[in-house]
């Protein structure tokens, strides 16, 4: 049976040519509908290359009209092929995901509080879109991550997709929550690019939130025992801080981080433990922060933690990333 099924289908690009002339013409609903049905036929008969191919072309094709949830639904359901598949994790695996990445629009938000009713319509309807931008593009890509640790990534999940994770939440929602925005780009590999936007955030955020960015970075990659990337990241800010003409912050948070990093370059738990307390009013200043040196205590002290603290460190985890794992 699945070999005559697999006999009457047509090759891919015919089914792509009919159905991005629909898009084009106006009628993205009416393709979504058919990439669905069409594409559900070759998954069935285990065509999963030709399904990708429908997939990856209808996802793009509709970004590029910016119809962005339907994009990203047959964004998702490219993953999903990749899984049913077994398709490893690979150099053409991730370029499938790359091409529909650069798809999803990034458009400016404008934020100018001194204009008519209109206007601000038009403001908050561009920030809904914005929202529903980042929305959907997470989607697709948490679900990309997850199959990439599954088929052959490392446990993290794909670098180069977190990396892409990280960046458009930063660029593109209204709102940065730069905690997300860390917890994907500590599992990435560009930290260049990490120093460089918690450089462009530390530029235009609130006072005394420059320093928790920055020691939250610094935390993350410490709680994945990444030591190296952990100092790495920090000459980096400093480097372009200086490259700018750009102060570094200089805070208790970020004298305790300059601590840190020197006291976990040898076997010094004492002195670990005299930092936090020391420290402790600078870091009450966000829960994460204590939840996160609990787990570098046991990354590189093996001081073991309570299961009520793993808990919650769990949910902050999920807070930053999501359900990603």
């Amino acid at each position: 049976m699945s070999r005559a099924r697999r006999a009457t289908l047509p090759p891919a690009q015919e089914n792509i040519d009919k159905l991005d002339n629909i898009v084009k013409q106006g009628n993205s609903y009416g393709a979504q509908q058919m990439y669905k049905s069409i594409t559900a036929r070759y998954v069935a008969a285990e065509r999963y290359s030709d399904a990708l191919e429908i997939y990856q072309a209808g996802a793009c094709v509709q970004l590029e009209h910016e119809q962005v949830t339907c994009g990203a639904e047959l964004a998702v359901l490219l993953v999903e092929t990749l899984v049913k598949g077994k398709f490893p994790y690979g150099e053409d695996t991730l370029e499938r995901i790359r091409r529909i990445y650069e798809k999803f629009p990034r458009i400016p938000v404008t934020h100018n509080l001194d204009m008519s009713d209109d206007d601000m319509q038009r403001v908050h309807e561009a920030l809904g879109a914005a929202k529903t931008r980042v929305e959907c593009c997470s989607s697709f890509l948490k679900a990309a991550i997850r199959w990439s640790t599954e088929f052959g990534a490392q446990r993290n999940g794909s670098p180069e997709i977190h990396d892409m994770l990280a960046e458009y939440i930063y660029s593109e929602s209204p709102e940065v929550d730069m905690a997300k925005v860390s917890f994907h780009f500590v599992r990435g590999k560009d930290l260049e690019k990490f120093a460089s936007t918690l450089v462009n955030f530390t530029g235009k955020c609130y006072p005394g939130e420059d320093d928790m960015a920055i020691a939250r970075a610094v935390l993350l990659y410490l709680s994945l025992g990444n030591l190296g990337d952990a100092n790495d990241l920090v000459d980096e800010v400093q480097k372009q801080m200086q490259d700018k003409e750009l102060d570094y912050p200089h805070s208790e948070l970020i004298e305790f981080i300059n601590y840190l990093l020197e006291t976990l370059q040898r076997d010094a738990l004492p002195l670990f433990n005299r930092l936090r307390q020391t420290y402790a009013s600078s870091l009450d200043r966000d829960p994460a922060l204590n939840e996160l040196l609990d787990v570098v205590a046991e990354k590189f002290y093996g001081v073991r933690r309570r299961n009520p603290m793993q808990d919650m460190f769990g949910d902050i985890f999920k807070m930053m990333g999501g359900d990603v794992m």
